[in-house]
This record gives C-alpha cells, sequence and structure tokens, in this order.
C-alpha cells in the first residue's frame, strides 16, 4: 500500500488521530459565520455606514419600535445592537478556533492552510449572508443592506453572494486531500 493510498484509507476510516475531511466542518463553518459577520458589521454598519441592526426597524415586519439612525436615541439603539451582533459573530470565531483546536493536536500549519477549512470558512461566510439575509433584511425587515432606490437590488445581491460562498467553499473544501504527517496520521491539507 502507498503512503498516499494509506492516508486516503485512514482519513476516511477516521483513524485514531486523524482529523477527517468532517473533522473540521463545523470550526470551519463558525469562524466562516464570525468572519462573514464581521466584515458585514465592520464594512457595512461601521465604515460605509450602509445599515445598522435596526435601521429600517420603524417599516419592520415585527413591531420594535422606531430606531432611525438620524436620532440620537436612533443611533444609540442601533449602535447597542450594533454591539450585541458584534458579540455573537465574535463568539462564533472563538468557538470554531475552540472546536478545531480541540480537534487538531498535530499540524496546525497544514490545517490551515488547508483547501478544506477554507472551503468551510467560506461556506460558513455563505450561511451567515443567507440566514443574515433572509431573516433581516426580508422576514423581519428589520434593517436591508441599503436603503432607498436600490434596497431590493441590494438584499437579493448580498444573498445571491451568500449562495456563491456556499458553493464556491463546497468546491474548494471537496478539492482538499488528505497527506500524512508525523506518526503517519492523516490530516486534511490543500
Amino acid at each position: 500500500m502507498t503512503m498516499s493510498s494509506r492516508a486516503d484509507t485512514d482519513d476516511a476510516r477516521g483513524s485514531q488521530g486523524a482529523i477527517a475531511p468532517t473533522g473540521i466542518t463545523l470550526p470551519g463553518i463558525l469562524l466562516g459565520v464570525g468572519l462573514g459577520g464581521f466584515v458585514d458589521g465592520i464594512l457595512l454598519h461601521q465604515i460605509l455606514q450602509w445599515h445598522h441592526m435596526l435601521s429600517s426597524s420603524g417599516s419592520a415586519n415585527i413591531d420594535i419600535g422606531d430606531y432611525p439612525v438620524t436620532t440620537v436615541h436612533g443611533l444609540e439603539m442601533n449602535t447597542l445592537w450594533d454591539g450585541v451582533f458584534h458579540t455573537i459573530t465574535w463568539l462564533a470565531v472563538l468557538a470554531g478556533l475552540g472546536i478545531l483546536y480541540a480537534r487538531v493536536t498535530h499540524s496546525r500549519g497544514r490545517i490551515w492552510a488547508s483547501r478544506v477549512l477554507w472551503g468551510w470558512i467560506l461556506v460558513g461566510w455563505g450561511v451567515f449572508n443567507v440566514v443574515e439575509g433572509v431573516l433581516d433584511h426580508h422576514l423581519l425587515g428589520i434593517h436591508h443592506v441599503i436603503s432607498g432606490q436600490y434596497q431590493t437590488p441590494a438584499d437579493i445581491a448580498f444573498l445571491v453572494l451568500g449562495v456563491l460562498l456556499i458553493v464556491s467553499g463546497w468546491l474548494v473544501q471537496r478539492s482538499g486531500r488528505p497527506v500524512v504527517v508525523a506518526g503517519g496520521a492523516a490530516r486534511t491539507s490543500r
């Protein structure tokens, strides 16, 4: 049996000490959700200031009050809920890192360079976009990517980006392959 076929067999069986590609699925998705949330919160909420968590709450599909960013009270409430949002995304990143650390005790550098991990991170980012887009933009209507004339196309583009991230992440992680590291255990790599 060659090293390559042995690694494939060990990886498929999930031999003792081996990290199968599915072993980094959950941490990869959690990291993607958290990092995707950070991109959304930092870029769209803070830098571009296109929206905040409750910036469309006055026209929302649920009655949570009206918190326009043009008033001090509205900006305070939006800043508070943006902070709650950032806390949740931060916790997702911490959970992803914690699970990844617990599952990968050797060759961490190879895992971080792994197409499988980065593919799952892209899937997680896409899942974040789709769930946040459907829930906040469409079902609850508490905010939109941008408000005004191009609101609907921007919200749909956000969802399309999410789907593209999921598909591309899925394809990237599928292109990953196991490698043999110190001790002969199969690990996931590019």
